[in-house]
């Protein structure tokens, strides 16, 4: 049976790809039990829930880090998180959109602004087809 950090490391990997796992390394060094926590918890416990899929749980992620609206880094990771396990640049730009409704425009522009720079890095053209 696999501990929660081994079961929470391989979750991680499937959403994030060796850049999920990059940023565990670096926050370990300064802040070793903060990055198991982050590893144990979110991946170890929650992601490896049946119920909903990859996909399900990172537009979901989107959503709420759009709503917040000062959580800039995290949605950029969960962005390209979200292309990582299949989501479309589509189903990310309605998403955020959708948010306008919810947590106003101001959130939603910058959520777009966040997709544009995730889009770049990952050669994704736009606007969108």
């Amino acid at each position: 049976m696999k501990t929660r950090y081994e079961a929470g490391l391989q979750m991680l990997e499937q959403v994030d790809g060796q850049a999920g796992l990059d940023v565990v390394e670096r926050l370990s060094t300064a802040f070793p039990e903060f990055a198991r926590y982050l590893v144990e918890f979110p991946f170890g416990d929650i992601y490896s829930r049946p119920g909903l899929g990859l996909i399900e749980r990172e537009i979901a992620v989107v959503a709420a880090l759009v709503a917040l609206g000062n959580a800039a880094p995290q949605l950029k990771v969960h962005t390209h998180a979200a292309l990582h396990v299949g989501c479309t640049p589509r189903q990310i730009v309605e998403v955020i959109m959708q948010m306008a409704v919810y947590a106003g425009f101001p959130a939603a522009l910058n959520g777009l602004a966040v997709a544009r720079e995730v889009f770049a890095e990952s050669g994704i053209a736009l606007p969108l087809a």
